[in-house]
This record gives structure tokens, C-alpha cells and sequence, in this order.
């Protein structure tokens, strides 16, 4: 009873109060062929030691941390510096809950500040936002944005984009009068070809890049056939550290760029917490969703930092709110923002460079193997797919079991008729001996 706030007397006179018997009383609204009906099927109590001992046995047996992996497909294996989860545990920063009283809060919105800093100079866009849940909300809050600014209720997107994103999007909007168009990528390229769903009612063209499949798209000639239809273009990137070496979305004419940052220094984590990216145009940025920091001077002229715009219903009539599910993900935000200004503009470059490399390596050893081939021939970052002879769950699960390497994404998870295919990832964590051992993996 030792975790049990009151005594069995206690509950016993709580329940006489409310006129019932017994705790199951309580529960009487719910069904009895949903109900339990038997005791669950608990461990006897444990002493604490013995609690951390089984804990430990559990975590034993979660290897695939200490296995070569080459996964990716949203989700990247980097290097973070010491010094970003040594800063991002200090007390002040892991309490720290989101500012309603924003002034009397000068360190959080200064770094919500850099963070948004960092981010417009990354993407080559005039505003960011505070950061959001991750980056699929994030694409699908554009889907909302751009249907505020352009007064239009169609979006297309590109197949080509992540799965989960799109499937978040539609979640999002399913309930409001938006018309969502997948479009297909070309077969050979793995590019966005087909534009012809662009009409006078598109509110936005939205794409990936790198795409799905690790392919870099022709932002400037999609953003082009956007504006000539009067709709948006909307980029969605899931890989972060691209950014250290491919053109910015908003110098190749993108109106909104979302993605995931949680490349920059944020643990994987089996998929969460991670943190949203949101920028824009300025001429658009009342119509963007979550809050911003911006800096002020007081009459004194000293600078302090304010919320300059803060778009929940909490602060504005629930009408005119363009709300996220969250006000922004303040801690890993502020890892990322360590973890840019530890790296610097070389370091991201370097790091960059060094995925773009290495994955080149990777691409060069598996096309030279018997049977296999790479999917699509456009310019790739880090990720790119592998055409294997038989089904890819199959080699890759052999990968595994006989070699000890987590080989990649099996495509037939996401896309039908694609049993051969499957996604290689290679970041700067991957050695030439893992990537040499994973080719001689696939060919034996």
C-alpha cells in the first residue's frame, strides 16, 4: 500500500459519502461484456532491487542500439556533442514549462529566439515559428495554412512524400472541406512528374526533399509551376543536417517549409519526443500557426524578448486561432538550438558532406553486387534505394539474424508492388567497414 494515498478506511467512508458500496460501483456505466472481470495478471510485490534488476534484464535484451544500422526514412542516427544533453538537464531548462507569463521569462524566449533564427537562415525563409509537435503536424498545420491564405480548400501532394505525413494530414483535415490529391512520382527518376492536378483551385503543391526516397527534388521548377497555378509550394524535410549542404527551400522559391529537426542532436528515442520546424514568408506570418519571440526595447533602451505573436486559443478568441496540439517543443527545441550553435556553419557543412559521402560509398559498393541495383537515377543526400533479387523483408531479415546489421526499410510496408525494394540510410555514424560489411552481407 505504499504508493496508495489513503487507507482502506478512508476509501471506505469516501465511498459511504457518495452512496455506494463498493469501488466497483464506481465503473457500473461501463459495459459488463467490456469490463475485465478478473484480477490482472501482476507480478507479485518486489523489493526495489529486485524491481531495477528486472528492469535491467529487460533493457538487456533491446540490442539493436549497439547493431550497424542503416535505417532512416524519417528518423537519423547522428552524432550529438556531450555538451547538448549536459546543458538541456540543468534544472532551469528541464522544468521550465511552456511561458504564460513570457516576459518574466527571458532565457526561454531567448533561445526560442536563436532557435528561430537558426532556422530561417537554414531554410532560407523570413520567419519560423517557436518549433511544433514534430514534423508530420507540422505538414499538416500547412495544409491548414495555406488554405487560409490562398482562400482554397485543394492540396496536392506528392506520393512521394512520407507516408505517416501524409496519413497525419489527412487525420487532420478529414473532418473540413479539403480536397487532398496524391499525385505520382516518376518511375525511373523517383521525382515529382506529373503537375497536371494543378488547377485554380490548389491552395498548395506539397513535396518532400529529399523525398521518401532520398531523392532531391527540383524545388525551383515545382515552386514555379505552383505560382503559375496561384498556389503555394510547400516543402517537407525529414532530414535535417541536409540543410548543412543542399540550397535552402526558400532561396528555390518554397512558401512554407516544415520538417523534423530532430536530426539536430535529438535522440531517436523509438520515435518521439521529437520537434517540429515551421517558416515562412513575413507577409504570411499571421496566418501561421503556433507562437513566435521576437526582441523589444524598453524605454530605456534595453533589449529584452517578448512573445510577439501567440496564436492558441488560450491567448485569442478560439475562432481565430491557428493552434497547434502543442505551443512548441520547448526542450528539444533548445536541444536543437545547442546543438546548431555547438556544431557552427563548418560543422553542419562538415557533417553534411560527410552523409553525402559516405552514402555515395554505400550506393557505389551495393550497385556493384550481383542482383542488385539502385531503384531511382536522380541526385540523392544520405538515403537511397536498393532494388534486391527477391523480397526485401527477406534479405534484410537474413541481414540481421547471420550478420548482425540492420540493412534498412523494406519499401513494401509503405508501397505496394515494391517487394524488392528497400531504403539505405548512411549518416556520419556509419563506418567504411560497416558499409563494406553490409555489401558483403548482401552478396553472400
Amino acid at each position: 500500500m505504499r504508493y496508495i494515498p489513503n487507507s482502506p478506511e478512508e476509501r471506505d467512508e469516501m465511498l459511504k459519502v457518495v452512496g455506494l458500496s463498493n469501488a466497483s460501483e464506481l465503473f457500473r456505466s461501463i459495459p459488463r461484456d467490456v469490463q475485465l472481470g478478473r484480477s490482472l495478471k501482476v507480478t507479485d510485490p518486489l523489493a526495489e532491487s529486485e524491481v531495477i534488476k528486472e528492469l535491467e534484464g529487460m533493457a538487456a535484451k533491446n540490442t539493436g542500439a549497439s547493431k550497424p544500422s542503416f535505417l532512416g526514412g524519417g528518423v537519423y542516427s547522428h552524432f550529438s556533442p556531450t555538451i547538448v544533453d549536459h546543458l538541456i538537464q540543468r534544472s532551469e531548462f528541464f522544468t521550465s514549462y511552456t511561458p504564460y507569463q513570457p516576459e518574466i521569462s527571458q532565457g526561454t524566449l531567448q533561445y526560442i529566439f536563436e532557435f528561430q533564427t537558426l532556422v530561417c537562415q537554414l531554410t532560407g525563409m523570413e520567419v519560423a515559428n517557436a518549433s511544433m509537435y514534430d514534423g508530420s503536424t507540422a505538414m499538416a498545420e500547412a495544409y491548414l495554412m495555406a488554405r487560409r491564405v490562398t482562400r482554397r480548400d485543394k492540396i496536392v501532394v506528392a506520393k512521394s512524400v512520407h507516408q505517416e505525413y501524409r496519413d497525419v494530414a489527412r487525420t487532420y483535415g478529414q473532418h473540413g472541406d479539403s480536397e487532398i490529391v496524391e499525385v505520382d512520382f516518376d518511375a525511373k527518376t523517383g521525382l515529382l512528374a506529373d503537375l497536371s492536378a494543378l488547377d485554380e483551385k490548389t491552395a498548395a503543391l506539397v513535396v518532400q526533399s529529399p523525398n521518401f526516397f532520398g531523392c532531391v527534388e527540383d524545388l525551383q521548377t515545382l515552386a514555379d509551376a505552383a505560382h503559375k497555378a496561384g498556389a503555394l509550394l510547400v516543402v517537407v524535410v525529414t532530414e535535417a543536417i541536409s540543410f548543412g549542404l543542399l540550397k535552402p527551400p526558400g532561396h528555390c522559391g518554397a512558401d512554407i517549409v516544415v520538417g523534423e529537426g530532430q536530426s539536430w542532436g535529438v535522440p531517436m528515442s523509438f520515435g518521439g519526443p521529437h520537434v517540429g520546424l515551421f517558416a515562412t514568408q513575413e507577409k504570411y506570418v499571421r496566418q501561421m500557426p503556433g507562437r513566435l519571440a521576437g526582441v523589444a526595447y524598453d524605454k530605456n533602451g534595453n533589449r529584452g524578448f517578448v512573445l510577439t505573436l501567440s496564436t492558441r486559443e488560450q491567448h485569442i478568441r478560439r475562432e481565430k486561432a491557428t493552434s497547434n496540439i502543442c505551443t512548441n517543443q520547448g526542450l528539444i527545441a533548445l536541444a536543437a538550438t545547442i546543438y546548431m550553435e555547438t556544431m557552427g556553419k563548418q560543422g553542419l557543412r562538415e557533417v553534411a558532406a560527410q552523409n553525402a559521402h559516405k552514402a555515395a560509398y554505400a550506393k557505389k559498393r551495393i550497385s556493384g553486387i550481383e542482383g542488385y541495383s539502385i531503384a531511382f537515377d536522380a541526385p540523392t543526400f544520405n538515403e537511397f534505394v536498393v532494388r534486391g533479387p527477391r523480397a526485401a523483408v527477406e534479405v534484410l531479415e537474413k541481414v540481421r539474424t547471420e550478420n548482425g546489421i540492420i540493412g534498412g526499410l523494406a519499401l513494401s510496408k509503405y508501397y505496394a508492388g515494391r517487394d524488392n525494394e528497400f531504403l539505405v540510410c548512411v549518416t556520419e555514424t556509419n563506418t567504411r567497414e560497416q558499409i563494406d560489411a553490409l555489401a558483403a552481407a548482401l552478396a553472400g
